[in-house]
């Protein structure tokens, strides 16, 4: 999967299109990801432990990886990334307009 979790991104489609936020949790075997602020519905719950008053709670829903896009965090655009290797012999992400390690 192209996002990992603590990624920037941009959604590029449905209803939150446009919307900038941070990942929350990355889901690789859905193929999907949770983006901070993005897909928000509301929840019944029901009174807990630790939610001991309940009702009507809102929360973040998974959202499909192929809807979003990675912000470099060095030119600040959302751009599609490549791999290579660096000077240790690690491999790294790479933005695909700049070329910025992230």
């Amino acid at each position: 999967m192209h996002v990992k979790k603590g990624d920037k991104v941009v959604v590029l489609s449905g209803k939150d299109k446009g919307k900038e936020g941070t990942v929350l949790v990355a889901k690789p075997s859905e193929g999907k990801v949770v983006v901070e602020g993005v897909a928000v519905v509301k929840k019944a719950m029901r009174p807990t432990a630790q939610n001991q008053q309940g009702g009507i709670v809102e929360k973040e829903a998974a959202i499909d990886a192929s809807n979003v896009m990675v912000v470099c965090p060095k030119c600040g655009k959302p751009s599609r990334m490549g791999h290579a290797v660096n000077s240790e012999g690690k491999k790294v992400r790479v933005c695909k307009k700049c070329g910025a390690e992230f």
